[in-house]
């Protein structure tokens, strides 16, 4: 990480134009929406998503970007002339580019080689300039080398998600869910459900429960690869099984800075072929493409949700449509990508719809 504090002091007033450029942006935005998953076999029991791909940038990290921009902006870190670095498997990269455009910063996206070309576009349309690395466990290590190169900042997500982010309130997605459950059924959830990419969002959820008392539990859903449900389980476990991740934007190789097990009442591993049927089997579901680890999401809930019908328990859990599948067109919902990689779904992506629609689970 670059040495952030010797900067040269930044141009008070440009930031305090390029804050209320930023402020402007979140008040034209409306909150997203809280989708309801019809399951009529199990009429006890609701599951809800929450759609942030409906989000300018289309994901869930559209409210991350805006939180590092805001931090690095009031911390001294950003200025008129910074060129803004940050390693991405690409959704954080797509809503940082819509920033730093709307602030006429360059913006370079180190990324994996494997990362989605619609995502690439998406980087590109905004302005936004993408550098690939083969090796998907340097990518924070080169953004760091390319900031320090050009005098510019490593925005760094998986350190500062956790920080950056008002976990009390102040209408994070915590406080949005809450808010839009209040007439429903059962408006505190019995489970929320969320995976880890920096672990940003897993922090907040569980800081924000605590904080304000509820008896809600948080579910970490994590890809099989990553070392994030393997910390939680041993703290002295840091570290991934090597294997590669074909979920974008959740599970990491490493145990990153802003992820904080201590908050997480369970983890759920789940497979990438579980990750991607479900995915595929919740879009028709749906009528609308998700991306993967909206199916990984998926996964955990369904497993929660027949327990909880097993015992004759009642109750609501809530979890998030991470983004769009049409990202996804070309990896996930490509049948000849798929086989290319070994990766069969089918029988996950029946499971699934069983689950769906006749509310039976096992695996």
């Amino acid at each position: 990480m670059q040495a952030r504090h010797n900067q040269a002091p930044c141009d008070q007033n440009w930031v305090y134009w390029a804050i209320g450029r930023i402020e402007a942006d979140y008040a034209r935005s409306a909150d997203t929406h809280l989708l309801p998953v019809p399951l009529p076999a199990l009429p006890g029991i609701a599951i809800y998503l929450k759609d942030e791909s409906s989000h300018p940038t289309g994901s869930l990290k559209h409210r991350l970007a805006r939180s590092l921009f805001l931090h690095a902006l009031c911390s001294g870190w950003i200025g008129p002339e910074t060129t803004v670095v940050e390693a991405s498997s690409g959704s954080t990269a797509v809503s940082e580019a819509y920033f730093a455009r709307m602030l006429g910063l360059p913006f370079v996206a180190v990324i994996p080689q494997r990362t989605a070309r619609e995502k690439i576009a998406a980087i590109e349309a905004l302005g936004g300039r993408c550098h690939p690395v083969e090796d998907p466990g340097t990518v924070q290590a080169v953004a760091a080398r390319l900031a320090a190169e050009c005098g510019g900042h490593h925005i760094d997500q998986f350190t500062f998600a956790e920080r950056a982010t008002d976990w009390r309130g102040n209408n994070n997605i915590a406080e949005s869910i809450y808010t839009q459950m209040r007439r429903e059924p059962c408006p505190v959830p019995t489970w929320i459900v969320c995976g880890a990419g920096t672990g940003g969002t897993s922090a907040t959820m569980g800081r924000f429960l605590r904080y304000h008392c509820h008896p809600t539990r948080l579910c970490l859903a994590d890809p099989e690869a990553s070392a994030f449900h393997r910390h939680w389980h041993d703290r002295t476990a840091c570290s991934g099984s090597g294997a590669p991740c074909h979920i974008e934007g959740i599970g990491r190789p490493r145990v990153e800075p802003s992820f904080v097990p201590s908050v997480i009442d369970r983890a759920e591993v789940v497979a990438d072929t579980a990750s991607i049927g479900a995915a595929r089997a919740l879009s028709r579901h749906l009528g609308r493409r998700v991306g993967g680890s909206t199916g990984t999401n998926l996964v955990a809930c369904a497993r929660i949700a027949s327990e909880m019908a097993a015992r004759g328990e009642d109750g609501a859990i809530v979890s998030i449509l991470c983004d769009s599948g049409e990202r996804y067109a070309s990896t996930l919902y490509n049948d000849n990508w798929l086989a290319a990689r070994g990766l069969e779904v089918s029988a996950d992506e029946a499971r699934m719809a069983r689950f769906l629609g006749e509310g039976s689970w096992a695996e």
